[in-house]
Parts: structure tokens; sequence; C-alpha cells
């Protein structure tokens, strides 16, 4: 065998803690927690502020505001889709 599984385990274990150290600590400790990428608060965040700036522009009837609680809520959700 060229590699033994410790050196390829380790290998895993080093990418683990250098991109997600928090979600590692989790393992080390016994209590894993979710890793990063299903972490979707910000997200949430921001779509709940667009739909409120929504309602707001469409009680106001004010256009402009519509227009950018619209396009300001369509970003937000890119925010569910994190780049690996």
């Amino acid at each position: 065998m060229p590699t033994s599984d410790d050196t390829r385990l380790t290998a895993i274990a080093e990418r683990l803690e250098a991109e997600d150290p928090r979600f590692a600590a989790g393992l080390r400790q016994g209590r894993p927690r979710p890793p990063r990428e299903y972490d979707h608060r910000l997200a949430w965040t921001a779509v709940t502020l667009g739909l409120v700036a929504l309602g707001v522009g469409v009680v106001t009837s004010h256009g402009m505001v519509i227009a950018a609680a619209l396009v300001a809520t369509g970003a937000a959700c890119h925010l569910f889709d994190r780049p690996r």
C-alpha cells in the first residue's frame, strides 16, 4: 500500500480544521455542531429585512422602496447557497 490510512485521515483532519474550526472542535469534544454551510441565520435575517422593507414600500405606496426591497430580498436569497 503506497500510503497508510493514518496519513490520509490526518490530511482529512487537517483540511477540516482549516475549513471549519468550530465544527472540528465540536467533533474533538464529542459534541458535534452543524457545519458552517448549514448555518443560515444571516441569510434568513437578510431575507426578513428585505421583506419588511417590501411591506413598508407597499403600505407607503413608494415604488422605489418596493423595487429596492425586491432587489435586496433576491440578493439575500443567494446567501442560502454558499460557495464551497
